[in-house]
């Protein structure tokens, strides 16, 4: 049986979990999936970690083909993802419904998790730099290296949590506000591509065809991603 090494970016493993095992039990093909920011991923890729399968972010993804890490012709976006913000269960759901409101909502709050190496991370911080506000903000910010920014909501380090829907959606005991006020973010785009030199090329390529048809939709939808 082969056992296909996918590396993916954090914001879909709530989705690749259930699809990995679907597509384990039709074609007995075992995937073994490892998750973690972008900016991390091609950190591993570039120090010549091995893989089959690798989903980042579209920005990350051309500069894996233009390294040609990956196979250019492969590239296929599976799904967009929109930032949003998150409280703690039970929790009052501040105003987020526009650029004012989010801005008093953030000065508001005790302290703001949000990722360092995460598309999220990187966007959030370019934000509240574009507003003034991020030295305020950091100074009492919960900064989260790798992992989900919401988790610092339920240890009670943070009182809001800003992350990809898709990320807040993967932790207990939380509650997603809703997206930070679309005109003001440009979703993430997630896109797979094969490695060039892939141990399983066939298999994999089998799970991105799967990854990137319609029947996976539900699954992605149901995850915090749009198709």
């Amino acid at each position: 049986m082969d056992n296909i090494r996918m590396l993916s970016t954090l914001g879909l493993m709530g989705a690749m979990r259930s699809l990995s095992s679907a597509f384990e039990g039709v074609t007995g093909i075992h995937v073994d999936a490892d998750f973690a920011p972008t900016l991390a991923l091609l950190k591993r890729l570039r120090d010549g970690e091995a893989a089959d399968l690798v989903i980042l972010t579209r920005e990350g993804l051309d500069e894996m083909i233009g390294e040609g890490r990956v196979v250019a012709s492969s590239a296929a976006d599976l799904a967009r993802s929109y930032v949003g913000l998150a409280v703690r269960e039970g929790q009052a759901h501040p105003d987020n419904s526009s650029e004012a409101a989010l801005r008093k909502a953030l000065l508001a709050a005790r302290s703001v998790a949000y990722s360092r190496l995460g598309a999220s991370g990187v966007y959030f911080a370019q934000l509240i730099q574009r507003w003034g506000i991020a030295a305020e903000i950091n100074a009492r910010a919960t900064i989260v290296e790798q992992g989900f920014t919401a988790e610092r909501l339920v240890s009670g380090e943070a009182d809001l949590a800003v992350q990809q829907i898709s990320e807040l959606k993967q932790v207990g005991g939380i509650e997603v506000v809703g997206p930070i006020p679309l005109d003001l973010q440009t979703p993430a785009v997630f896109s797979a591509g094969l490695i060039a030199n892939a141990r399983h090329p066939e298999s994999a390529g089998r799970l991105l065809r799967y990854l990137a048809s319609r029947e996976v939709v539900p699954v992605l939808r149901q995850s915090g991603l749009e198709p």
